[in-house]
């Protein structure tokens, strides 16, 4: 019997399966609705479901047919269907219903179509039967085999890993259906790389299957092919290739593969100078070839340290070394891994050792200082050739060289020949309290062999300077200012060092305290309290007190400075506010500043003009009186002291000055400055320029009279109006 005879059955089962589970679709039903609704129309398509197989060559294929039980055979009912490829991809026939697939189908680009039937009357155009969606599905053809797609693929692993050990996992795809006679599932074997390596069928994991050695060999190659249907018959297949790399772990230890080492080092070598390396080797790699080096024997003059970059030992001087005292030297060292992990210590057991033998070498030596730095102390102001300290430097050598000294970076020190160092001038502490020296010594037989010492001298302080106000001090206060008010807080400073923190005391001369008109108060924080012992000051009477004010340290002895505090009286009117008054004074310093400066290049010409004074009360041409140039030029003369005068001329002379307006001659600029300056000089005036006051009247002049008598305009107004315009000067 024909044994393919029962392949069409045998197939026919999986594909007629779907059609035996969907015969509820090829039945009529009736939906419930709601009472009062309009009955929905019962359908009578019937077909089943309809499956075709992807890339049939045919190129018109039968698949299914469309069914209605409404369709009475009239030849103007036909059948038409409408969705995803009707037309292009499948078609019906009109009159039977029979459905067609047109061309080949791909499931791997589409795994079904949804489509929707009719049957409409051509005479009528009406639609006899309600169109209904039905499903035409693409079956599966194994046409496609396996792909790996994250190739290439590496994977590393421990040398020395035991059997089991994961390594990596690989996996491929199938585009196919693997719920399709098992198109779609895949199985994984090894074609190379046993029988170190294993792969599990199903998950494609790679395992190690033996211990491996990497100082033997380090990387491997592993090909993995994967298979679809299981394997069976008809299976494609897809095959990668991947790289297994091992890493290395610590299973050697170093070894010195030379035993003796032979090394030399100058007696004159500083101590941390290389003086040779040394090498061992190990077959790790990476980490694990890390060692460190070490003197087995604890040597106290020389130390090996380890050059991380290339692994050698540097054997380095640790002390000094001198040839009259040890000629050789004998060392052993030894070597071991930085990093090893407990379970790998069954490899490392006894260090490796080696001996290294230092020949020192003989030098000329320069001198040597007995310390490696001197510090002295001197008491400052002590005279010249003040004794500082004493160094002492010897030549090491067998000959023993005597020794010159010399200073150096200072002049205001020198050195004898046995070493001692004076002073060659008086020392301020205040200008500077260490001297940093350099002291050099240098062998007479061989005058190239030179040491240098460091020296500091330190300059210890005595109390030679007494204390001072630590600023200038601008006081003012009102004229109606009351009794027991503190007008000023005043510091101190010293620029003298103190074991202790400084203090001062403050205090009054005996002469102010016999006046009685200011007191002063000690406060915390080193300073001080000025305070009024009256109420009620005369700005015209006393416009400015100068107070002596005694500061004592507390150093050893104590000194005492005198500082004097000026004090100006203001008229502060009704804001009892000294503000206005400071104005004021800072606008004649800034006058008699610009006063002092050489602003008239004509000044210092001889002038043999008459120059004249006129009385304020005269009568004008006949209360003049003539003065020689040469005698307004005299040296300043002292006068008595008389109350300021308040004339309206005064007045105006004020504002003229303090607003720097005034004639144009020049020569009377200059008679009048030189004038201000005399007034200057006077103590026994007050500080006003105002006071003096000079007029210059030629022949024929039509000033007229200069009396005050014919003034219309009364002192209130003049000084308001003088004031304003002060105070708009300084507003500009």
């Amino acid at each position: 019997m024909n044994r393919c005879l029962f392949l069409p059955f045998v197939l026919g089962i999986p594909l007629l399966w779907p059609c035996l589970t969907a015969t509820e679709n090829a039945r009529a039903e009736e939906v419930k609705q709601p009472v009062g609704s309009p009955r929905r129309v019962k359908r009578f398509w019937v077909w089943n479901q309809i499956f075709v197989e992807e890339e049939m060559s045919t190129p018109k294929h039968r698949i299914g047919q469309l069914k209605s039980d409404r369709n009475d055979g009239r030849p103007s009912l036909q059948y038409r269907i409408s969705g995803e490829g009707a037309g292009t991809i499948f078609s019906v026939d009109g009159k039977s219903g029979l459905l067609y697939v047109l061309r080949k189908l791909d499931r791997e680009d589409r795994a079904f179509y949804t489509l929707r039937a009719h049957l409409i009357d051509i005479a009528t155009g009406e639609t006899v039967e309600p169109e209904s969606e039905f499903i035409i599905r693409v079956t599966d053809v194994n046409d496609n085999e396996p792909r790996f797609l994250d190739e290439p693929y590496a994977a590393v692993v421990p040398e020395m890993s035991p059997e089991g050990t994961f390594v990596t996992q690989v996996t491929a795809s199938d585009a196919d259906d693997p719920s399709h006679y098992n198109n779609g599932r895949l199985v994984y074997s090894l074609l190379q790389g046993q029988p170190y390596f294993s792969i599990e069928p199903t998950t494609g994991v790679i395992r190690t299957s033996a211990k491996m050695d990497r100082e033997l060999q380090d990387e491997y190659w592993v090909i993995v092919q994967a298979k679809d249907k299981i394997g069976l018959s008809g299976a494609l297949s897809g095959t990668t290739r991947v790289l297994i790399k091992l890493t290395d772990v610590n299973d050697h230890k170093p070894i010195f593969t030379t035993s003796l080492y032979r090394m030399s080092v100058s007696e004159l070598a500083r101590t941390g100078t290389s003086i040779g390396t040394i090498m061992a080797e190990d077959k790790d790699i990476g980490d694990n070839a890390e060692m460190d080096y070490s003197i087995e024997d604890d040597s106290d003059t020389f130390d090996i340290i380890t050059d991380h970059e290339t692994q050698e030992g540097i054997v380095i001087l640790k002390k000094k070394v001198d040839f009259e005292n040890q000629v050789y030297y004998h060392i052993k060292a030894k070597v071991k891994n930085r990093h090893v992990d407990k379970q790998l210590m069954e490899f490392h057991g006894e260090a490796s050792t080696t001996s290294i033998r230092v020949q020192v070498e003989d030098e000329d030596e320069p001198p040597v200082f007995l310390r490696p730095h001197y510090t002295f102390e001197v008491i400052e102001g002590g005279p010249q050739g003040l004794y500082v300290g004493l160094v002492s430097a010897i030549d090491p050598d067998q000959r023993k060289s005597p020794v010159r000294y010399s200073v150096s970076r200072s002049k205001m020190f020198r050195i004898e020949d046995n070493g001692t160092i004076v002073t060659t001038s008086p020392l301020d502490r205040e200008v500077s309290p260490w001297y940093n020296l350099s002291i050099t010594a240098r062998e007479i037989y061989n005058v190239e062999q030179i040491s240098e010492v460091p020296v500091y001298v330190h300059v210890l302080n005595i109390n030679d300077h007494a204390p001072e106000f630590s600023e200038y001090y601008e006081t003012y206060i009102c004229e109606n200012a009351g009794s027991d008010q503190v007008i000023q807080t005043i510091s101190a400073v010293d620029r003298d060092d103190s074991i202790e923190d400084h203090y001062f005391y403050y205090s009054l001369s005996m002469e102010d305290k016999n006046n009685s008109t200011f007191t002063i108060r000690n406060q915390t924080g080193n300073t001080a309290e000025i305070l009024t012992h009256r109420t009620g000051f005369s700005l015209q009477e006393e416009p400015v007190f100068y107070i002596a004010i005694l500061i004592a340290d507390n150093g050893i002895p104590p000194l005492t400075g005198t500082n004097t505090l000026t004090i100006h009286v203001c008229d502060c009117q009704d804001s009892n506010s000294t503000q206005a008054c400071s104005r004021l004074i800072l606008l004649i310093i800034a006058l008699k500043h610009r006063r002092n400066k050489n602003r008239f290049p004509e000044k210092g010409t001889d002038y043999k003009d008459n120059i004249f004074r006129f009385d304020e009360d005269g009568g004008g041409e006949e209360d003049m009186e003539a003065f020689a140039v040469g005698e307004l030029r005299s040296r300043p003369v002292m006068r008595e002291r008389r109350p300021p005068k308040t004339s309206s001329a005064e007045i105006r002379k004020l504002c003229r000055l303090s607003l720097q307006v005034g004639p144009d001659d020049a020569t009377l600029k200059e008679f009048i400055l030189e004038k201000l300056e005399e007034a200057d000089a006077d103590p026994s005036v007050p500080p006003f320029d105002s006071l003096q006051t000079y007029a210059f009247e030629g022949t024929g002049s039509l000033a007229g009279s200069l009396s005050s008598l014919e003034s219309a305009d009364s002192d209130q107004n003049e000084i308001a109006n003088c004031f304003n315009d002060l105070d708009l000067a300084l507003k500009d």
